[in-house]
């Protein structure tokens, strides 16, 4: 129990000074400067100059491998053992990419290291914590208190299962996921890797120096001041595009075995080295279970280039294994604004309106509360055996389209019960309201992505990019990993979608700003789709409708409701004539009235014709004004009316 402390006592605070050793002090890297810490002299080095990385084609590989593969050919005791077989064949006829060390390098040795704990770091319980202490007397709170195990359990590392906890790991990334593979038994285990190395060999692609500062250049003032980054950079791109391609290489044989069957791996990528790890994808995971190369908007506007200027960055997508690849499709809310197909708009109180130029590509001139439209023809692709009928519409007997109509008979009075049946000329023809089905499915190249506004790290992608890798590959409570945390935005949006999620990174600086970000980060609650399943029974996020010719057509509850309210519309229609002394149909009834979405142009010139047609009715050649008044009214409308067969106002 900790002790009460005494009002109004302040307790000293101490340091231990170690008097008896001494050290030479190292200048704090904010304060180096050219002569407070000179250069030293240069030291040349040799070694041998190296081609580009070039595909190539070998020819005694295949010589070398055929009689092998023939052996298993004949001693296959399925027929998929052989296949197999010919499979090993095809593959060594195919070109490989060929780098300076790779024929030296078709092994290496990865020491097996435990991850130890250094920190756990819980916000939430820090959060409850203070609040079930606030207003108590003084104490000594544990804001991490863990369940502890028996001493014998708590040293047999390895041995024992406990809850999940979500990981940040300081070490080298080949380092981690051997550990992950050799002593956690995680092969098979994660769902999607995303991948962000350095896109080519320079400094600022590497390295943020300080926590504080993200402008890094290659330049002498942006370099880092620890001994270990310096030479971390410069043993591992020691052979500059070579060591690039084998750094790369062997933690994708280690990602790829990481992954699931189902699994999924993105690397990110720009133009400079798109086309070589492309080749080296293909080779570690065959090109076969290659999926997509997605191009993404990186840049807001163009920096200035000698050539035609790039402004995307790429994904290169992989699977496991396509066949078994989990995929889940995303959709982008669907804008209509500017489509020529689009106009038509309907009011809440059955008013037809037709788009002005200026409001099919400027929406904002649209009445609020209008549905916009367009009009589908009811043919379909191919012959329709069953759709060739005579069909009466509006007084009107209308030959069916050259292939025939795409539902039955039955079917196309549910569309016009549901008020979907149209005129396009001498046609019949479906009403799509722009909202039946407002999104559209999310295809590549993705041009509303754009970097990040608040950077915390000198190389950061846009969240909504990683947001959409993680939405596509996994399920909630999947496991997401990313080998390059940076400033740790793949875990950010791992644990922002309830995903599970390691990461880790080499640069303290990078862990340092990934620490922070998740600690104080605050996401969007969703509900449980199935909340006795917890998290991996999936979210409640958004839905939208999803109507169509076939959904109407086939909804027999439209039978119901028009056997329902039919009768009292035809009452109606009976009433209204007796009133008027006229004999109407129920399409014939005048709906020709001032409306506010009436545009003004259309309302002037049905206030001139109705104050002239009185006076102007019996001239058999009208004045100049009424007759643009009438133009203006029947284009609006499709009409041809003439002051004589105008409707009265209703």
């Amino acid at each position: 129990m900790a002790r009460k402390r005494s009002k109004g006592s302040k307790r000293p605070i101490e340091a231990y000074q170690h008097t008896e050793h001494k050290r030479l002090n190292n200048p704090p890297a904010g304060l180096v400067t050219p002569e407070t810490d000179p250069e030293g002299g240069k030291k040349s080095y040799r070694y041998d100059p190296h081609l580009d990385p070039e595909l190539n084609f070998d020819s005694r590989k295949i010589r070398d491998e055929l009689t092998e593969v023939i052996e298993q050919g004949l001693k296959a005791e399925t027929l998929d053992q052989a296949k197999e077989a010919l499979k090993t064949l095809k593959k060594a006829q195919e070109p490989y990419l060929n780098w300076a060390g790779k024929a030296e390098h078709t092994s290496f040795e990865v020491p097996t290291v435990s991850l130890h704990v250094h920190e756990r770091i819980e916000p939430c319980t820090i959060i409850e914590a203070v609040r079930r202490r606030n207003g108590e007397q003084p104490s000594q709170p544990s804001l991490f208190k863990l369940e502890e195990k028996p001493l014998r359990q708590a040293i047999e590392f390895y041995k024992h299962k406990e809850g999940w906890k979500n990981r940040l790991i300081a070490g080298d990334s080949l380092l981690v996921m051997n550990s992950l593979l050799e002593k956690e038994g995680m092969a098979g285990k994660v769902q999607m890797i995303y991948i962000d190395p350095p896109y080519g060999i320079k400094y600022a692609s590497n390295f943020q120096p300080f926590v504080n500062k993200r402008d890094v250049k290659d330049k002498d003032e942006d370099l880092t001041t620890e001994p270990e980054l310096i030479k971390a950079f410069r043993d591992t791109w020691e052979l500059g595009i070579h060591s690039y391609l084998t750094y790369l290489r062997d933690r994708l044989l280690l990602a790829r075995e990481l992954l699931t069957e189902s699994g999924s791996i993105f690397v990110q990528i720009n133009d400079e080295n798109l086309h070589l790890v492309r080749c080296l994808l293909d080779e570690v995971f065959g090109r076969e279970n290659f999926v997509a190369v997605i191009p993404f908007r990186k840049k807001t506007m163009p920096f200035g280039t000698k050539g035609i200027e790039q402004m995307d960055d790429f994904l290169v997508w992989y699977s496991k294994d396509k066949e078994q690849v989990k995929y889940r499709p995303l959709f982008v809310e669907q804008s209509v604004e500017g489509d020529w197909h689009y106009q038509w708009g309907a009011a809440l109180d059955g008013e037809v309106m037709r788009l002005t130029k200026a409001q099919v590509t400027n929406h904002a001139l649209i009445p609020e509360g209008v549905k916009l439209f367009r009009l589908k023809s009811l043919e379909p692709s191919g012959r329709n055996e069953s759709g060739f009928f005579d069909y009466g519409f509006q007084g009107k007997i209308y030959r069916p389209p050259r292939n025939g109509y795409a539902i039955s008979k039955t079917e196309l009075d549910r569309v016009r019960a549901a008020e979907r049946l149209a005129l396009d000329g001498r046609r019949l023809a479906y009403i799509l309201y722009a909202d039946d089905y407002p999104v559209a499915p999310l295809t590549a190249p993705w041009q509303d992505t754009i970097g990040p506004r608040d950077k915390y790290y000198a190389v950061q992608t846009a969240e909504q990019v990683i947001d959409r890798c993680i939405l596509m590959t996994t399920d909630p409570g999947d496991l997401v990993f990313d080998p390059t945390c940076g400033s740790g935005t793949t875990a950010y949006c791992a644990e922002k979608w309830g995903r599970r999620w390691i990461t880790c990174d080499t640069s303290r600086v990078a862990i340092a700003i990934a620490r922070q970000r998740l600690m104080t980060a605050v996401f969007d609650y969703y509900e449980l789709a199935h909340p006795e399943e917890g998290v991996s029974g999936g979210f409640k996020y958004k839905t939208v409708p999803h109507i169509t010719l076939k959904s109407i057509a086939h909804n027999e509850e439209i039978d119901a409701i028009a056997a329902k309210y039919q009768p009292q519309i035809d009452q109606a229609l009976v009433d209204l004539n007796r009133a008027l002394g006229e004999g109407w149909k129920e399409w014939e009834v005048p709906r020709l009235r001032p409306h506010p979405l009436w545009p003004d142009e259309v309302k002037k010139a049905w206030d001139l014709l109705q104050s002239k047609r009185d006076e102007e009715a019996a001239l058999g050649n009208p004045p100049a004004e009424v007759q643009a008044a009438l133009e203006t009214l029947n284009h609006y409308f499709g009409e041809k009316y003439t002051l004589a067969t105008l409707p009265d106002p209703v």
